[in-house]
């Protein structure tokens, strides 16, 4: 059972943004330019028009007079005619003029568009009623579908889904602090109590007033089972199970667990519960024989999409974080996949020990690369 903490979601989607260094106009910072050392190498970036290659080096023309971003959609000049230069005070002290069509004087392609994105999160947080995806397109210049893809891949979630995410964050944020229920759901933005109420248990995942109150401690059950690769410790909420921490030492694991619900009640499980660790710890030594038991996932919407391509990998298979990041959606997002990997409170239910790097390596893992390398050696025969 998939189940969104809203209130996290805000904090991972700036956090994301942050990663992807599109949540301010930061200082253009010049890409590294190991691979244009050579003239040649910079001639072929100009060929193909690398935009790898902007702000790295510029490409001056002979006989237009004009010098030029890497990436310029101009019609390349004969090489005779080009001259590299590592920066624009360069190119003009040459006595070149700056070309109208790449405009290397102003803020690259990218860089605007990061820009774009930036002031969509900004207008979605200054706003007490979420804007629609066309008022945001229009603000900041773009097309509906221009604006969404680019969102999505600085973010890694939807326009509609930020918004969403912040607004939870406002009301939780007034039902603590105001005089009453009503106040609260108008100062977050909603304009009618229906339309609050309405999603009120998806936000908060209770009632107002039960949250005003406080929630009352979630129940959680738990037992420690022992495998060929270490101690296990299983637990489960009312609606399954919560977490599976593997490790050396159960009473670490048990400070894990009250680490991650840390306003959760505990009690050992009883015989029935019993059962499911057994079906857990030999899931852990027979990786193959599968595990069929409910389960209670907590996390993002962000990490709930990578746990969920990470359960799409087949035993015996492995998948790389840029393939991941690809499938969900957000092929700029690898940083963030790999957090969300190692985020996983579910070891083996949900198999981020199938993620390796891009060559096939065997990468880290939370509870240790040797029990990763088991794992894996495991499905494999």
């Amino acid at each position: 059972m998939l189940r969104l903490e809203w209130q996290a979601e805000r904090a991972n989607c700036r956090r994301q943004f942050k990663e992807n260094k599109t949540m301010s106009a930061t200082p253009r910072i010049k890409p590294a330019s190991h691979s244009f050392r050579t003239d040649d190498e910079k001639w072929q970036a100009v060929l193909r028009r690398d935009s790898a290659a902007d702000e790295v080096f510029y490409y001056s023309v002979r006989t237009t007079g004009v010098y030029c971003r890497p990436s310029c959609a101009a019609r390349v000049a004969r090489r005779e005619n080009v001259r590299f230069h590592a920066t624009i005070a360069e190119a003009e002290k040459a006595g070149f003029r700056a070309c109208k069509r790449c405009k290397p004087k102003e803020a690259s392609l990218r860089e605007r568009q990061a820009m774009a994105v930036a002031e969509a999160c900004r207008r979605i947080e200054n706003t007490a009623e979420p804007p629609s995806l066309e008022a945001l397109a229009n603000a900041v210049g773009l097309s509906r579908f221009h604006l969404h893809r680019l969102f999505r891949e600085a973010t890694g979630v939807t326009p509609k889904a930020y918004a969403a995410a912040h607004q939870a964050g406002r009301v939780r944020k007034e039902l603590a602090q105001s005089a009453t229920v009503t106040g609260a759901i108008y100062a977050a933005g909603f304009n009618s109590n229906g339309r609050f109420y309405a999603k009120s248990s998806k936000i908060l995942g209770m009632t107002p007033r039960a949250f005003r109150a406080g929630a009352p401690a979630t129940a959680i059950c738990f037992a420690v089972g022992e495998s060929s690769l270490g101690s296990v410790l299983v637990a489960a909420s009312g609606k399954g199970i919560c977490a599976i921490l593997m490790g050396d030492d159960p009473d670490d694991l048990l400070r894990e667990l009250q680490k991650r619900f840390p306003k959760a009640s505990f009690a050992p499980g009883d015989a029935a519960f019993g059962d499911w660790v057994s079906k857990v710890v030999a899931f852990v030594d027979r990786p193959r024989t599968g595990l069929d038991l409910p389960l209670d996932i907590r996390g993002t919407a962000f990490q709930q999409r990578v746990w969920q391509a990470l359960c799409d990998i087949p035993a015996g298979s492995t998948a790389s974080y840029t393939q991941i990041a690809e499938k969900i959606g957000a092929p700029k997002a690898v940083r963030a996949v790999a957090q969300a990997c190692a985020a996983n409170p579910l070891a083996v239910a949900v198999p981020c020990h199938r993620v390796v790097r891009n060559d096939g390596g065997i990468s880290g893992y939370r509870w240790g690369v040797e029990r990763k390398r088991a794992l894996l050696k495991r499905e494999a025969d």
